[in-house]
């Protein structure tokens, strides 16, 4: 597993609200975004806001307790196959699976661990997405 972090997600309780705010502080929301999920590109890789229930849902985790603090960092792959393969890496290193590895409704593939204190990450390959050779996330225009 490469040393870097593709896209931070925020679970917020109001994704116009929240994307809102980050666009008056002058960021720009890219297009591949939606009602639902609201992308912007910063340097090196991609922040992301989701609602905050939709969010645990999606890594089959409870909105409360140990672990889930309304965030999730991702680790995009370039190939639909090393998703299995960094989950398994993750999981022998000490990690463990919250959800399988499977097909996304968004058209990818996607699976969680959770480190050894409960931090929740996603790995996904997105095939809407590009990472450049020195792994930085890169949103199509």
């Amino acid at each position: 597993m490469d040393q870097r972090v593709s896209l931070v997600t925020l679970g917020v309780a109001d994704v116009a609200l929240a994307c809102s705010f980050y666009q008056r502080l002058g960021w720009q929301a890219s297009a591949r975004g939606n009602a639902s999920i609201v992308f912007f590109q910063l340097n090196g890789f991609v922040l992301a806001l989701y609602g905050r229930a939709a969010l645990a849902e999606d890594g089959a985790m409870a909105d409360a307790g140990p672990g889930f603090g309304g965030i999730a960092l991702a680790y995009n792959v370039r190939e639909r196959a090393e998703v299995d393969g960094v989950l398994a890496e993750a999981q022998a290193a000490g990690g463990r699976i919250l959800k399988p590895a499977q097909d996304a409704f968004w058209g990818g593939y996607s699976g969680y661990f959770a480190d050894p204190d409960g931090h929740p990450w996603e790995v996904a390959w997105n095939p809407g997405f590009s990472i450049a050779p020195d792994g930085t996330l890169l949103l199509p225009d």
